[in-house]
């Protein structure tokens, strides 16, 4: 609300649904009381953006990962652009080539160990930018083009390179 810039890499991320287009991110709290910046800026703001990360983010999106105070811009921090969006306020990655535009839907606590909370963050998917670059010759998100980064556990990540069709039994 003060307009400090806000980025964080979640592990927990995902659609949640297609129609209406949901996505979701899982929130865990910062040693004390304090919540996540990203979990109180969607609340307090009622939007947020969901950047994906790509192979070429790698150290930008690590860079994110701090425990940063709230007034830190972790868009300066890690060297990334503020790219304006069209429905909200909220700045996207301009390096990112796939992001989503959403506006805070709710969110949902989830059991904890005493120590520290874990909510579930939902946003509506108002509007979607995606970088020409990574779209095929048949109009679809080229996931070879795009090597999307993904955590795999402990501090492994993984990138997208082997993609294959499947179609399911009639």
């Amino acid at each position: 609300t003060d307009g400090v810039a806000n980025l964080a890499p979640y592990s927990f991320f995902n659609a949640a649904s297609e129609r209406p287009p949901i996505v979701m991110f899982c929130a865990g709290s910062l040693p004390g009381p304090r919540v996540k910046d990203s979990r109180t800026n969607a609340e307090e703001t009622g939007e947020f953006v969901f950047n994906m990360a790509s192979e070429a983010l790698t150290k930008q999106m690590n860079d994110t990962s701090g425990d940063y105070p709230p007034e830190i811009d972790e868009f300066d921090h890690a060297g990334l652009t503020k790219a304006p969006c069209r429905k909200i306020k909220a700045p996207r990655v301009g390096e990112s080539p796939i992001a989503f535009e959403c506006e805070y839907l709710k969110t949902v606590e989830l059991p904890n160990d005493g120590e520290k909370t874990n909510a579930v963050v939902f946003g509506t998917v108002v509007g979607i930018h995606i970088d020409e670059s990574i779209i095929g010759e048949d109009g679809l998100v080229d996931t070879m083009r795009f090597r999307p980064l993904a955590r795999l556990g402990y501090w492994q990540y993984t990138v997208v390179d082997n993609v294959f069709t499947m179609t399911p039994p009639e």
